[in-house]
């Protein structure tokens, strides 16, 4: 009977244990506290410098308590009660009654609670927004803030250390995987960042980088869903569209250009393509701005033809995916918009992994983004062209000149040799004749 006895009372106590364990954080010395209430940390924010405190709290271990002075600023001007608020509290002591009284929970009237190392801080901010005097347009006195802070000593678990939770709850997980960082840039020649300028000549390529910041997501795919290019960034026309089709570069197959998506991608979560550049036919303005719809799947679905990105070879005759299946691309030159029908045949498994246009995204996972303006001009300009034709004329001319001197100089040294051979040869002959007479 007494083993019995015992067991109970061990339970009972154990669960007195639990309870105390479990209950509202406390403070150190809060007996004391309730004993002997603690001043508040004061800041006057708005009244003259070296006016006389006229505000008091205590903070006890549940509440604070405020005492006001009719003569808030100090100037002999008195206050109204009920031009004194603090987060929505009014005064509430009796009417009548001098001074002035508050009292507000810790976790009430507007407080905001902060952990300073080994301190909790309770802050309350006191206002005072004065009132017109009776029957008057005019006040005689400024509004004041006053910031009251009650502190306590934190009561530290048996360890000292922090505990790290080893759970996120589920609604702070969905609300952050709603949330997408999505960037379109104009890179640099050799992708190492972003390009320094943002003017180019006709006949370059424009890098442009889109990506997603998946930091807190599963891990995440983004494709180029389109681009439209514009002259301004009214998005007024003329406006070209040299992505579409649900992420098919429609530039390279209408106009054989070297546009193009980057394959392999640098990481699932960018996409980096490469513009020809150009400009708009009979305008005069250079620039053109570029507006893409980016949107993000599950890397662990599979691509389709609603969520692909494609490029047409010229040289092939043919449209390729950067993630691979080609086959995803066959809708380019008619619709993606409505695939047909996914066809298992007699040798395929019974199950397939879903398409990604099969699993339902967030709203918050597709954006639009514009960058420009892009500032495109021609090769060299036509002054500089005649120029360089100049120069080379000028060239050439010299090197004429200074080849005809040279064949002058060879031609004269050949004419004196030979007319000094001939003298030669006709003085020995006349000597030889005069020899034989």
């Amino acid at each position: 009977m007494w083993c019995k006895d015992k067991d109970q009372i061990a339970v009972v106590l154990l669960f007195f244990f639990f309870c105390d364990a479990f209950s509202q954080p406390r403070f150190k010395g809060q007996k004391q506290i309730a004993k002997h209430q603690k001043p508040a940390v004061m800041h006057y924010v708005e009244p003259r410098a070296g006016a006389p405190q006229t505000v008091t709290a205590q903070c006890t271990e549940s509440k604070v308590i405020i005492t006001i002075s009719p003569d808030l600023l100090g100037i002999q001007k008195l206050v109204q009660p009920s031009d004194l608020s603090m987060g929505g509290c009014g005064v509430t002591s009796p009417a009548g009654d001098q001074p002035f009284v508050i009292e507000a929970p810790l976790q009430g009237c507007g407080s905001t609670v902060e952990m300073l190392g080994a301190v909790i801080a309770y802050t309350f901010t006191l206002d005072y927004n004065p009132s017109p005097v009776d029957g008057l347009p005019i006040v005689r006195t400024n509004p004041a803030v006053v910031h009251i802070e009650c502190q306590y000593n934190r009561l530290h678990n048996v360890s000292s250390n922090a505990l790290n939770p080893t759970w996120v709850p589920y609604t702070s997980t969905i609300s952050a995987e709603d949330i997408l960082g999505f960037s379109l840039v104009i890179m640099s020649s050799d992708w190492s960042g972003s390009s320094p300028s943002n003017t180019f000549f006709l006949g370059d390529l424009l890098n442009l980088q889109a990506s997603v910041d998946s930091t807190n997501h599963e891990p995440l795919r983004v494709f180029v869903d389109s681009c439209v290019a514009t002259p301004g960034s009214n998005a007024s026309a003329p406006a070209y569209t040299f992505i579409g089709n649900n992420g098919c570069f429609l530039d390279s197959k209408l106009t054989g250009s070297n546009s193009q998506f980057m394959s392999p991608r640098v990481a699932q979560s960018v996409m980096q393509f490469q513009l020809d550049a150009f400009r708009f036919y009979g305008l005069t303005t250079s620039s053109i701005f570029i507006t893409c719809h980016l949107k993000v799947t599950l890397v662990s679905a599979n691509v389709d033809p609603l969520n692909k990105d494609c490029s047409y070879n010229s040289a092939l005759s043919q449209w390729s995916s950067v993630d691979g299946d080609n086959a995803v691309c066959s809708c380019c030159d008619t619709s993606c918009a409505n695939p047909p029908p996914f066809r298992r045949g007699s040798g395929a498994p019974k199950h397939r992994p879903r398409r990604a246009s099969e699993v339902s995204a967030p709203a918050g996972w597709k954006e639009t983004i514009s960058v420009g303006p892009v500032f495109l001009e021609h090769v060299a300009p036509l002054s500089s062209v005649s120029q360089s034709l100049s120069l080379q004329q000028d060239e050439v001319s010299a090197g004429l000149q200074f080849q005809d001197t040279i064949l002058g100089s060879v031609v004269g040294v050949l004419a004196v040799s030979c007319v000094a051979v001939l003298f030669f040869v006709y003085r020995k002959a006349k000597g030889s004749v005069n020899t034989k007479q």
